[in-house]
């Protein structure tokens, strides 16, 4: 089962920026998306408006009930959006 609307949040990465395992460290403005595939759940961020998505490293995990998903994000997105630094 793949969620139909992954969860996805506007942030700002904070100091040191976001650690992903296609390109290393991503920094400013991001969108974050977290994506439900069966029982696995992805975390994904972008610069804002562009095209390609690369993985938060260690944001992969199993779910117990993909339904979880949407709290993960929340969490997520809470720990990564440091607009204030």
């Amino acid at each position: 089962m793949t969620s139909p609307t992954p969860p996805t949040t506007d942030i700002v990465a904070g100091p040191g920026g976001v650690m992903t395992d296609e390109v290393g460290v991503v920094t400013g403005d991001l969108t974050l998306r977290t994506e439900v595939s069966g029982f696995d759940v992805t975390v994904r961020v972008q610069y804002k408006d562009a095209d390609e998505w690369y993985t938060v490293t260690g944001a992969k995990a199993p779910l117990r009930d993909p339904a979880d998903a949407d709290a993960v994000h929340a969490v997520v997105a809470g720990i990564l959006n440091r607009p204030e630094g």
